[in-house]
Formats: structure tokens, sequence, C-alpha cells
């Protein structure tokens, strides 16, 4: 059965309300660094490398594709959670209200996006893996794996911390959790 090393990016560079696509902080490139290094001593051998296609992801993820010499594919469906807000402020304000609740009550609030959808996106790109991979990805959608792994409906099941590794299990079209990553305090700008 896959088994899927679903990291977290590291410290961005900016938050939700000040830019709608940063990359990684110095501190953030440096705990890419310490994730290769984990990963590279957890795995075993070269795995595919899978990307959200934004920046904090892509920059995270490339400490380790140097190392494996391969070039990371991007997955759209493990991007950030989808938000119905353009102005950055608004848009930080949002993800805290639907943070502190379920998926059910988040989809009541989220206007022309189709949660649901991007929530079953998230399940679908790891249970349709052929083989160990890793992923770099994002606190809302490690946090969807887990919540659909163990049948728990909160948008937040727990607090990855940046380049924190979760492990999941894939087989017979179910998630399993494996071990959930390092948590720690996520702040939402």
């Amino acid at each position: 059965m896959p088994i899927i090393y679903m990291i977290r990016h590291g410290e961005a560079a900016a938050g939700w309300n000040a830019d709608a696509d940063p990359g990684l902080s110095e501190l953030g490139q440096s705990q890419a660094e310490a994730v290769a290094d984990e990963i590279e001593a957890r795995a075993g051998a070269k795995l595919p490398i899978l990307t959200s296609p934004l920046k904090r992801c892509r920059e995270t993820s490339m400490p380790l594709a140097g190392r494996w010499n391969r070039e990371p594919a991007v997955e759209p469906r493990v991007a950030e959670i989808p938000s119905p807000i353009d102005d950055l402020e608004s848009r930080g304000e949002w993800l805290r209200k639907i943070m502190a609740g379920t998926w059910t009550e988040a989809v009541a609030g989220a206007g022309k996006v189709d949660l649901p959808a991007w929530r079953q996106g998230v399940a679908d790109a790891l249970l349709e893996l052929p083989g160990d991979t890793v992923i770099f990805s994002h606190f809302i959608a490690i946090n969807v794996a887990a919540g659909i792994a163990t049948d728990d409906d909160r948008l937040v099941t727990f607090r990855p911390d940046n380049c924190s590794v979760t492990v999941f299990e894939t087989g017979g079209g179910a998630l399993r959790l494996i071990e959930k990553g390092r948590e720690g305090v996520t702040k939402v700008n």
C-alpha cells in the first residue's frame, strides 16, 4: 500500500493578508533543507515528488528535488484552500472564522467557491497515487486528508507545523493516517 509523506511548506515570507502567493522566508528556506534531510532518512529511496502550485510549496520542495535530481510535479489539487474573497485582509478574516468550525459550516459561508469539490480533490489526489510519494502542501489540505482518514468533519483536526511530515497510507480506496506531523502555532494573518 502506498505511503504518502505530506509536508507542510516552510515559513512563508508573508501571510494570507499581505501576499496571495508568497515565497519562503529565510527561516522557511532553512526548514526546507531540514525536512529534505528528514525525508531522505525516512524514505529510504528516491520517491516521486508532488507540490502545490503555490510558490511557498514549490520552494520548499527544491532542496529535496535537488538532492534526488527530480523535477517536482505540480498537483493543483493539493493547493491552498480556495477563498471566496479577493481582498487579502478580508480573506484572512474569512479563513480565521472557518478554521474554528466544521466543513458543513464552511460550505455554508463559501459563496460561489465549491469547497466540497476542492476537499474531494485533495482526497482524490492522494488516493490515486500508485506508489510511495512525497507531497508538499498546505495546512488546510493536510487537515483535509487527516479529517477524511479519521472521519472528522472539523476543518482543523490538528495544527501541522511548517515543514512537519504527516504520513498516510492509501489502498482499497481508503486513506489512513499513520502519523501526525509535528504540531506548532499557526497564525493566520
